[in-house]
């Protein structure tokens, strides 16, 4: 044992040696990080994690320290080995100290022993073949009158008493629910404009500027002149030139032409605003202006079309 004991000294020592080495290796080598999640460095993390181990092992070398301890101690000094016999019992002294008392599951089930076979026969018989008098288990007759108070209860609180809904009147309770949630939706977004109630509006160019300066010009130009994209000031157009037009195209982008969707990534709002910005860009003549594309737009006809 005193070997043992030394080896386990060597081991632990050695042990700690190297996660000293490990320790200032890491110092070296860890990677700083700006904010680490935890509150520590990798370092710092590295050090706990090798604590927790070296713990972990001081604690198996003390369990199996004391396992060779044991194991020493009877090698030397071997307990002796006492048979204990015991006079076995007879089938009916067994029963007789076990009792006869069911268990609640025997009860539950309605089982009955086989001694009590001959109890329940009824006194009719047929080619030999005896009937027994089971009665009914206990679990299904607690089921069944159960069940018969659950549907009184049940007829008195939805249809004698009235106190809980029916389906129809749950029905329109969640229709009414649904009809409120509806009106508050309508009701804080009624600012929100779409490709039907778009309208030219003067007064959101200034706000369309600086929409279209952040997110367009890199394709239409800064003066919308046209650059990847087409041109924006001339009165030709791929997709309409009109308020609802241009608010569709902005929507939905054209994804084959490389337009792409500004739904996700802009509101209505900015996009009703880039929109009139847009228009306000009619004849405005920059300088270096690419070539029509599409087709002339002609708002007086286009107008009476939709009249």
């Amino acid at each position: 044992m005193k070997k043992f004991s030394l080896l386990m000294m060597l081991l632990l020592s050695a042990f700690s040696v190297f996660a000293q080495d490990a320790a200032a290796a890491a110092e070296e080598t860890a990677v700083v990080i700006p904010e680490p999640s935890l509150g520590v460095t990798t370092t710092e993390l590295l050090i706990i994690t090798l604590l927790v181990f070296s713990i972990i092992l001081l604690f198996v070398a003390i369990t199996l320290y004391n396992s060779f301890k044991v194991i020493y101690k009877e090698k030397m000094n071997p307990t002796p080995y006492v048979k204990h016999e015991q006079e076995a019992l007879d089938y009916e002294e067994w029963k007789k100290q076990k009792g006869d008392k069911p268990s609640i599951w025997t009860k539950l089930l309605s089982l009955k022993p086989l001694s009590a076979e001959k109890d329940l026969e009824i006194p009719h018989a047929y080619d030999g073949i005896k009937e027994l008098n089971n009665p009914v288990p206990t679990w299904f007759n607690v089921l069944f009158y159960g069940t018969l108070i659950f549907a009184a209860g049940y007829l008195y609180y939805y249809h004698i008493g009235e106190y809980g809904e029916r389906q129809d009147d749950e029905y329109q309770t969640e229709m009414t629910k649904a009809n409120l949630a509806k009106q508050q939706f309508l009701a804080k977004n009624a600012s929100s404009v779409d490709e039907n109630s778009v309208k030219v509006d003067p007064s959101q160019i200034a706000v369309g500027k600086g929409v279209f300066d952040a997110n367009c010009i890199a394709c239409h130009g800064q003066h919308g002149e046209g650059l990847v994209g087409p041109n924006l000031t001339d009165e030709f157009w791929l997709h309409g030139g009109g308020v609802k037009d241009i608010f569709k195209v902005v929507k939905y982008g054209v994804p084959e032409k490389g337009m792409v969707s500004w739904e996700k990534n802009m509101s209505s709002a900015n996009i009703s605003a880039v929109t009139n910005y847009i228009l306000s860009l009619q004849g405005s003549k920059p300088a270096n202006p690419k070539a029509p594309q599409g087709e002339k737009y002609d708002a007086a006809a286009e107008e009476v079309v939709a009249n």
